[in-house]
């Protein structure tokens, strides 16, 4: 594999060599794109080292008939596990082969999570597509600017901007396969540098069964979902670069599950998830300044045959950091984070236990010195629970002609074990240590040919010590080391300004080493992350008012485990390889102002699992329009 990677990174390099000499290219680079997750503030891709996927607005507005987990899934060195099964079934997102815990999900640049979870992994079921503009997703470990779980990576959802005018208003419908309905509207506008977006979106479908049956005459019933959320971002000027952004977001979701793999039941759940605060950003010639508080409320309840069991958390958070421009080659960033988890619950020891984690850091950036651009950062945490953990960050990046960027990184992380996974009723461990990583990747991304193509190739290993999880008799521990690495190479060619065809290649493996009996014993445990992965979409603007696209995704045999209730123990079980055909179109009419759309999924009706023992959706289709008015 180091071969492989060896020789992509060369040939990308040599074949680079004609656009150098071209400075007249018209086409915009995906080097050029300004991103802010990377960093913490705005940042070409050209000037930092830091592997980031940008999912723009465009893209987001021509996949109406998916949802977060299938949209994220199409993305190079993400599987998101259950995107494709029954609509209700909880989602896992492995970025780069790493468990759905290693992930920090951001939205709009502040971390949320469920404090109430036994990994605390923000549930992206409960946040509508309709409402977000635009997904970076930072890959490799980032707990020098974002703090715990940050191992694999962050994921920050930028939610609707506000129309430029006073009001507008906008929403959509739509309907499709297994009863399925969609609907949501709302306001937006700006005037005089204040704005606001408030929107309510509605989803309900009645699903699939979620256990696979194997029944004669196929008896299971179908374990339906209903969602309603509603969101609300207002943005207040109070004087030139002086703005004060508060935000309401408040979802309800609730749906059937099953017992199991094979196993019907009439289980129900029922989650909602609050989350409120503001933002205060001051905005000067040189740099900036940003202060927000964040709480959020997660309630989720399981109702079974056996009985119903509660589960409660909220989470107190508050951040003030400033960048500051140096000239033009140098800049600093600087802040401290702050926040406090509490899980409710009378039955746990301590009650209704608590913690603190509070964390100053600071960034060193050298910006475009002849080409060459280095990040040098660290974190100190200092956790109620466990004491003191510092992480850092060296991300030097070389960029030839704003056409060709080499890159290379060097990062620490950690995971705090949640309260839950402490002092939760099933499993819990009150003497479980945190986790601790080291990830290190190297790459080139790079625009050939005056931009008709846009290509980067990554190359990353990661090293993660105490990694938690379930041991034999179901209750959380430390194993000694996780040892992960991967590839990925992502080409997107650039037919004409109308058709684009994006692909992707992902490889990963890992396995975990632990004492057993007194010795070393190591062995494979990416557990439905499969070794290969390969994505590609052709999309094709026929006319201004007309696009169609269409999309394959290919995912590689996987292992995976399951519960054998006969002898009370985890089986293993190999899943095989599938591939998914998707294809979309819209047309634009009333003067742009009205799309209706259809979205078609796993059009060869093609029957695979991604969860042993779990139904899968067929062939199925979404149909709808969206109005802007």
């Amino acid at each position: 594999m180091n071969k492989i990677f060896v020789g992509l990174m060369a040939m990308l390099v040599i074949s680079s060599y004609p656009v150098m000499a071209q400075e007249d290219s018209t086409r915009a680079t995906s080097l050029n794109e300004i991103v802010i997750t990377a960093t913490g503030f705005p940042k070409k891709v050209s000037e930092t080292g830091k592997v980031v996927t940008i999912i723009d607005r465009q893209d987001i507005e021509r996949s109406n008939g998916k949802d977060m987990a299938q949209l994220l899934s199409e993305q190079a060195g993400m599987v998101v596990n259950g995107a494709y099964s029954n609509p209700g079934k909880d989602k896992s997102i492995y970025l780069r082969g790493a468990g759905t815990d290693y992930t920090v999900i951001l939205v709009n640049g502040i971390p949320v999570s469920d404090p109430s979870g036994t990994g605390g992994a923000f549930d992206i079921r409960m946040f509508p597509l309709e409402q977000v503009e635009r997904i970076e997703i930072l890959k490799g470990a980032q707990s020098t600017l974002y703090g715990s779980d940050a191992i694999a990576g962050v994921i920050n959802i930028i939610t609707k901007k506000a129309a430029g005018k006073p009001v507008q208003a906008y929403g959509g419908i739509a309907a499709g396969s297994y009863h399925t309905f969609k609907a949501d509207a709302g306001l937006s506008g700006t005037a005089e540098g204040s704005s606001y977006n408030i929107g309510f979106t509605h989803y309900k479908t009645g699903g699939i069964s979620e256990a696979s049956d194997t029944t004669p005459g196929k008896l299971f019933d179908k374990d339906g979902i209903m969602r309603n959320a509603f969101q609300a971002d207002f943005d207040g000027r109070i004087t030139n670069g002086l703005h004060i952004k508060p935000y309401f977001r408040y979802t309800h979701l609730k749906g059937d599950y099953d017992g199991g793999a094979y196993t019907d039941s009439d289980n129900k759940y029922e989650a909602q998830l609050l989350t409120t605060g503001a933002q205060v950003q001051y905005s000067f010639l040189n740099g900036g300044v940003r202060a927000y508080y964040n709480y959020d409320e997660v309630n989720r309840s399981f109702e079974e045959p056996y009985g119903i069991y509660p589960y409660s958390g909220s989470k107190n958070s508050a951040e003030l950091y400033a960048h500051y421009s140096f000239g033009s080659h140098i800049q600093l960033l600087g802040g401290i984070h702050h926040n406090k988890q509490k899980m409710y619950d009378e039955t746990a020891t301590p009650k209704n236990p608590t913690a603190t984690l509070t964390s100053p850091y600071l960034s060193f950036f050298v910006r475009n010195l002849g080409g060459f651009n280095v990040e040098l950062g660290g974190r100190y945490n200092k956790h109620s629970e466990y004491g003191n953990n510092f992480t850092y960050t060296i991300n030097p990046s070389y960029t030839i002609n704003q056409t060709v960027k080499v890159f290379a990184n060097y990062a620490t992380s950690f995971k705090t074990p949640s309260l839950q996974a402490l002092y939760g009723p099933f499993g819990s461990n009150a003497e479980l240590k945190p986790e601790t990583s080291a990830t290190a990747e190297a790459g080139i991304q790079t625009s050939l040919w005056s931009g008709m193509i846009d290509a980067r190739a990554v190359y990353f290993r990661r090293t993660i010590e105490h990694v938690m999880i379930y041991g034999p008799s179901f209750q959380l521990i430390n194993l000694d080391k996780q040892k992960d690495h991967g590839f990925e190479l992502e080409p997107t060619i650039y037919i004409n300004k109308q058709l684009r065809l994006k692909f992707y290649y992902a490889f990963v493996d890992g396995n975990v080493t632990t004492q057993q009996n007194g010795k070393d014993s190591t062995y494979a445990n990416l557990i439905r992350r499969p070794k290969h992965s390969f994505g590609m979409d052709a999309g094709w603007e026929i006319t201004p008012r007309f696009f169609v696209s269409t999309a394959i995704s290919s995912y590689g045999k996987r292992n995976d485990l399951y519960y054998d209730a006969a002898t009370f123990s985890s089986k293993p079980a190999l899943l095989s390889a599938y591939t998914l055909w998707n294809a979309y179109a819209s047309y634009q009419l009333v003067q742009n102002r009205v799309k209706v759309f259809a979205d078609v999924k796993n059009i060869t009706n093609t029957k695979y699992t991604e969860v042993f023992g779990y139904s899968t959706q067929g062939f199925n289709i979404t149909g709808g329009l969206r109005i802007s008015l």
